[in-house]
């Protein structure tokens, strides 16, 4: 079974920084893609950064110039270092990850970001 764990988020003030990471676990061949979504309610689920394994990135137009998404093969993880922080940034943001000969696409927990002052 596919675990994902996500960790880093918080309380942070405008113009801050926070940086997401999520860790896969479980048996899997391997890691196609893997990528942020945010949610606040009443909204749907959109996303935030992706990458794939060779290392591709795309960004939502409101994380350009400001998010980043990495994304370590070997230990199997994903970050986002988030900077500039706004307070529309505010969502729980959940990891996805999609592997290699399996349908099924993952889904963390999620973990609340709350910029505020």
């Amino acid at each position: 079974q596919v675990q994902l764990v996500e960790s880093g988020g918080g309380l942070v003030q405008p113009g801050g920084s926070l940086r997401l990471s999520c860790a896969v676990s479980g048996r899997f061949f391997s890691i196609n893609n893997m990528a942020w979504y945010r949610q606040v309610p009443g909204k749907q689920r959109e996303l935030v950064a992706g990458i794939t394994s060779g290392g591709s990135t795309n960004y939502a137009d409101s994380a350009k110039g400001r998010f980043t998404i990495s994304m370590d093969n070997a230990k199997n993880t994903v970050s986002l270092q988030m900077n500039s922080l706004k307070p529309e940034d505010t969502a729980v943001y959940y990891c996805n990850a999609n592997m290699q000969y399996v349908l099924n696409t993952y889904w963390g927990q999620g973990t609340q970001v709350t910029v505020s002052s």
